[in-house]
């Protein structure tokens, strides 16, 4: 019970500076659900007690969206709607799209429809802003996605449920699909 509180808490510390550095209540909640999601998606593939390593696929989608969209933000440099440099691909928009497509290749629809509509909102969020144009995000969602649809398989076949039990922090989690 204890780890669940510290690991709150430490959720909580991680996104409070965000939703309190953006002026609207629109780019906070971007802003958080674009930290939330990659963390959600982290924690059910490590929770994941398959054979075929679900907290690898994640790690190399992620890892792969985050580095290639860094890569292209400083080669390219396009300037923001705002001004501001580093304006392509959205990072916001690709953390997002890289958890909703891991989420809906491993997992299914059921769960991946949830996470490319908030996805989308968090795209949104960010050319309501004037961070990101429609290019921006275009590009942000569409690296996500393919870094997921080349790294993430779908949970074995077979098998009608993915039950995780993690009995140390009292945590247990049911996904039917």
């Amino acid at each position: 019970m204890m780890y669940k509180k510290i690991t709150l808490f430490c959720l909580l510390l991680y996104i409070i500076p965000y939703m309190y550095a953006q002026e609207s209540f629109i780019e906070k909640t971007g802003d958080a659900i674009q930290i939330i999601m990659p963390l959600g998606s982290g924690l059910v593939s490590v929770l994941d007690n398959s054979e075929d390593k679900a907290w690898l696929q994640f790690g190399l989608t992620f890892g792969t969206s985050w580095l290639s969209t860094q890569v292209l933000k400083r080669t390219i440099n396009k300037k923001r709607p705002n001004g501001g440099d580093y304006g392509f691909p959205s990072g916001h928009t690709t953390a997002a799209f890289s958890s909703a497509a891991f989420m809906q290749k491993r997992y299914g629809w059921k769960y991946g429809l949830p996470g490319y509509l908030l996805a989308s909102y968090v795209g949104w969020t960010r050319i309501h802003a004037d961070k990101h144009d429609i290019w921006d995000v275009m590009a942000g969602a569409a690296i996500g996605t393919i870094s997921a649809q080349i790294f993430t398989k779908r949970y074995p076949l077979g098998e009608s449920e993915l039950n995780i039990h993690f009995s140390h922090i009292g945590l247990s989690l049911q996904l039917d699909f």
